[in-house]
């Protein structure tokens, strides 16, 4: 029991953390960072565990967003369907992906990737409407605010709402995850990343194990697209569909430990944070001193830590368990 003390307590300051954090803008921080780990996390599926580098998951944000505000301000249908159709859309465009893609060997995955999601962000800055739909052009899209909003509406005056939702889909991320890594799946995948060659020598159905974990990584990512957009109420193409998301999940992932459970979601976090600590703390210092900064602790890890930061800490956990053990006895 004492083993999981640490992980308990965890899991009660998230709980009640909006009891100590009350400042909307550091309560949305929070948000912020959970959201990212949250986008790391549903990266690592198929970067991670399959081994299949994408550069463009940003668009499969963007297919979840745009999806949810369109179906919600032009249909009235309510933003939790839209969410959930536009994580479907959005797991059957990387299959599409991934179909001829997974077939050949190399980077034509990450290539293909690049250029789904550039194309798709011109589309989204180029097209207005299509039919009775309107996409906002380079405008984008807003969502309208409703002041008779209820939970259906995914609208609130709070961001303590905002916050328990992205905690629960964090949970819930971390739990796919989690069950993906001990299933068949999990070993499947893990035998196409190490030797793709071998893995079809015993009987593994290679490309069908890399299509689902490329569906499951875009459906869960568009989920997270759509409650960017809720969160916001506004979509700019460039920001959402842009390369800034699809590599800050990367880095993120790499940071944390590429591959495993829960090194993504621990980078997303660690890293996020310190992000926004040197954007707010060095606005003295010339304009993208926070970027600098944060691209040094980005090379640090890597160096230092070529397989991530969860590995010293879990590591540094054992020894103080082992130690706290060793004393009581």
């Amino acid at each position: 029991m004492k083993r999981y003390l640490p992980l308990i307590l965890l899991i009660l300051v998230a709980i009640f953390m909006p009891l100590f954090v009350t400042n909307p803008y550091h309560l949305h921080t929070v948000i912020m960072v959970l959201l990212y780990a949250y986008l790391a996390t549903c990266w690592n599926i198929v970067g991670g565990f399959a081994g299949q580098l994408s550069f463009g998951h940003a668009a499969f944000m963007a297919i979840g967003g745009y999806t949810s505000t369109i179906l919600f301000g032009q249909m009235g249908i309510s933003p939790w369907i839209g969410m959930l159709v536009g994580g479907i859309i959005a797991a059957f465009v990387a299959v599409l992906i991934g179909l001829p893609t997974f077939r050949l060997k190399g980077a034509y995955y990450a290539i293909s990737t690049i250029a789904f999601a550039t194309g798709f962000l011109v589309i989204l800055q180029t097209v207005k409407t299509v039919g009775p739909i309107q996409f906002g052009g380079a405008e984008g899209l807003s969502i309208p605010f409703l002041a008779d909003a209820t939970f259906l509406d995914f609208q609130f005056l709070s961001k303590v709402p905002y916050y328990y939702i992205i905690l629960v889909f964090s949970a819930i991320i971390l739990f796919v995850s989690w069950y993906i890594d001990r299933s068949k799946l999990g070993f499947y995948l893990t035998a196409i990343r190490e030797d793709e060659d071998a893995a079809k020598a015993l009987g593994i159905n290679v490309i069908r194990s890399k299509l689902i974990a490329a569906g499951l990584s875009g459906f869960f990512t568009a989920i997270g697209g759509s409650f960017y957009a809720q969160l916001f109420r506004y979509l700019e193409p460039h920001h959402i569909a842009g390369p800034d998301f699809s590599t800050q999940m990367i880095f993120l992932a790499i940071v944390g430990g590429i591959g495993t459970v829960y090194g993504p979601f621990v980078g997303g976090i660690v890293l996020t944070a310190v992000a926004e600590f040197t954007r707010v703390n060095f606005t003295d210092l010339p304009p993208g001193t926070h970027l600098v900064i944060y691209g040094v602790a980005v090379l640090l890890v890597i160096l230092y830590f070529p397989k991530g930061i969860l590995a010293p800490l879990q590591d540094l956990y054992k020894r103080l368990f082992s130690k706290k053990q060793s004393v009581e006895r």
